[in-house]
Parts: C-alpha cells; structure tokens; sequence
C-alpha cells in the first residue's frame, strides 16, 4: 500500500455515507419507462438509436462523477503532515559573570578561572532547553551584555567576549545582584533563578549583598551562588611587565559565609569550586536542580485536499452541460 494512503484522512468521513446511494440512483433510472421517446432534434432520431447511446453513457457517468465528486469534497479529504511539538514556558536565568582582575588568577592550571568558567558556563547554556538566558558581567560595577533571550549561539558569544577590564575594576557582588534581579522581576513565568559567579569579597557598590538578596527574594528570584579558587594561595596578576602580566601569590579571599547567607535568603544553594573538575559538578549540579517539568503537546499539520475532488466534480458539470448543449438531452 502506498505510504501516501496511510496519511489520507476524512474530516468528516460519515459524509461518505452518501456514496451509497448512487448505485441505488442508478437501479432507479434503469427501472423508470419513460412515457415517450423525447428527442431535441428530430435529426438526432432519423440518424438511428446507436448513434445517442454513447452521449446517454457520457452524460450519466459525468452526472455520476460530479456527485461522487462533491460528496467527497464535502467529507473534507486531508493529508497528515509532520507533528510539531511545543513545550511549556522554561526557565528564566541570568547568569552574573565577574570579570574581575582576580579572576586571572591560574589555580586552575593549566587555565585561569575566567577561562575555566567561560568553558563550564557555555556547556551550562548548552544544556538548556528552552529556558531564556540572560548574562550580567560585573566586577567595580555591574553590566546587562545579553538580556533574557533564547537565542543561545548570541549568549555563548556574549561569554567568550568577556574579559577583565571592560568594567571599574572591583567586585560589587550587592550591584550584580540588584542588575539580575532587575532583568528577571518582569520575566514571563514563575521560575527565575540568578547564577552568581564570582572569586572574590564584596568591596564595591553601595548596594549591600544581602538587601539586594532579600529584594530579590521579593521578586520570587532564586540565588544559586558559585565561589570560583582554590584554597589558600594561588598566583594572581598584580601589574604588567615587559613580558605581559606580573603576577604574585596571595591569599584566595572568597566569603563564603556571604554567599551562603545570599543564596539561602533566597531559597537556593552555595557552592564552592576549587577546581575545574568541581566547577563542572556544580553547573551540572545546578543544571538537574533547576528543570522545569515539561508538558508536550503535539500538533499535527494536516494538508487540506477538498479542493481536487471539488475541482473533478465542477469540471464533470461542466462536461455534461456542454454534451447537453451540444447534442440536447438524451434521457
């Protein structure tokens, strides 16, 4: 059987029903006697019976064509296409960056924790479904480089263009905060979270971490907070030298009692990463808390086929009316 066939479907298949009477049509016209012989022309009767007969059959099989035509056409044949699936609102997230000096920092060798966290947070994107991704970068001050969006390739292109010095060096972790919450108050749907990532103490900004935390609790925002260094010393840039950057080993200052105290007011959760192989545990981590449960819903396209019985039947009508004008009606 043809694949085509499988696909074919009726709207309204009882319609077809009607089909059923045209060999009953049939019987009845064969079994009515006509009173007399009624002939248009009388050309047509001296020219002898067989000569009619074919315009007789022409004429019914046309009548009959244009019925069955229109019967069709109105049980609406239909061809099913491709299914089409559409899932429920994802997730809102806004993922704060910082790109702070300090985050040059290589104790996370054979990279630095910016690159270490560019790489971890793509593939973090890359798990996403449907959820809409914002990116914040923060480090003196906090900057909106992507808002909520679903187009990832330009969320991913956004990452691998951030860098140390595109913002007042420092580290406003209370700014970044307020900047993320702000893009999420007004996001569609219920669930907004903040991914904040950052290797160092709040000391810029005159917003503090925790009131930006409890406002953003207000606005239903979850905080997931990342702490990014190893402990106790690690080489960090302090200054650029005739062969590029001069750096020094000192103290890794990441407060983790802030950052557990933010993410807590908020109903999410802290994480410290202390290398590269444990920042990619968390983002999965992260990844498994904050999945939306999906509803699917399947549409089928269906390709409307009315039209090519319609069509056979009005050009069958438009045959008999021509054989009728042309040779008169033979019953």
């Amino acid at each position: 059987m043809p694949s085509w066939l499988t696909q074919l479907q009726f709207h309204t298949p009882w319609i077809l029903l009607l089909l059923l009477l045209l060999p009953g049509w049939w019987w009845w016209r064969r079994r009515r006697h006509p009173p007399a012989i009624v002939f248009s022309r009388v050309g047509l009767l001296a020219r002898g019976p067989r000569r009619g007969a074919w315009i007789s059959r022409a004429i019914i099989g046309l009548r009959t064509l244009a019925l069955a035509g229109l019967v069709v056409a109105m049980a609406r044949p239909r061809m099913a296409g491709r299914s089409e699936q559409s899932n429920s609102e994802g997730i809102n997230i806004v993922i704060a960056f910082d790109i702070s000096s300090s985050m040059l920092a290589e104790d996370f060798q054979p990279q630095n924790r910016l690159e270490v966290a560019r790489e971890k947070v793509k593939q973090f994107v890359g798990l996403r479904g449907s959820d809409r991704i914002g990116i914040v970068a923060f480090s003196g001050e906090a900057l909106t480089q992507v808002p909520l969006t679903t187009d990832y390739p330009v969320v991913i292109a956004a990452i691998d263009n951030l860098q140390p010095g595109q913002l007042e060096d420092g580290t406003a972790i209370g700014t970044a905060i307020a900047t993320a919450a702000n893009r999420l108050r007004t996001a569609p749907g219920r669930s907004r979270v903040i991914v904040l990532l950052t290797d160092g103490v709040n000391n810029r900004g005159t917003i503090d971490p925790r009131t930006a935390a409890q406002a953003a609790a207000e606005f239903g925002v979850k905080i997931y907070a990342i702490g990014v260094g190893t402990e106790g010393m690690a080489p960090v840039p302090v200054g650029r030298g005739v062969f590029g950057l001069r750096y020094e080993n000192r103290p890794v200052e990441i407060d983790d009692a802030l950052l557990t105290e933010v993410a807590q007011k908020t109903g999410g959760r802290y994480f410290r990463a202390r290398d590269a192989a444990a920042l990619q545990r968390i983002t999965e981590e992260i990844d498994r808390l904050e999945r939306s449960p999906v509803h699917t819903r399947v549409y089928t396209r269906f390709t409307e086929l009315f039209r090519w019985p319609l069509a056979l039947a009005l050009v069958a009508l438009l045959l008999e009316l021509g054989i009728t004008a042309w040779r008169g009606p033979v019953p």
